[in-house]
């Protein structure tokens, strides 16, 4: 009996070649961003990517592009991840949303949303 559920899947485009970042006394993590597209025809309600070729040629096409960022710390994906995902590459994400908080450089508390591959 499941309770409750924490999951999410992207397929987008990866923003930048993934860093690895280490805190002191922590596991280290790889950390890059994801571009997901949404596509449809101004004036109708949104639709499917299968229907997309179809709208390119139908014109008065919108997109919305949503950045996300993951973030990925098992060992063995975390190491995978780093080595071969770069900059363009296309790749399917599957994990969990995860909200928390930061202060910045200057001293503002922020709010960030990661996903946990």
């Amino acid at each position: 009996l499941v309770s409750a559920m924490n999951r999410v899947q992207l397929l987008g485009r990866v923003g930048q070649d993934p860093i690895m970042r280490q805190v002191e006394g922590k596991n280290p993590v790889t950390i890059f961003s994801l571009a997901t597209n949404e596509m449809w025809r101004t004036g109708d309600s949104e639709v499917g990517q299968g229907a997309l070729l179809l709208l390119c040629i139908l014109g008065d096409v919108s997109q919305k592009t949503t950045w996300h960022r993951i973030s990925v710390f098992r060992p063995g994906l975390r190491d995978v991840t780093y080595q071969y995902v770069r900059k363009g590459s296309r790749i399917f994400v599957e994990g969990k949303i995860d909200y928390g908080e930061y202060t910045d450089k200057n001293n503002v508390r922020r709010q960030a949303t990661t996903i946990i591959a």
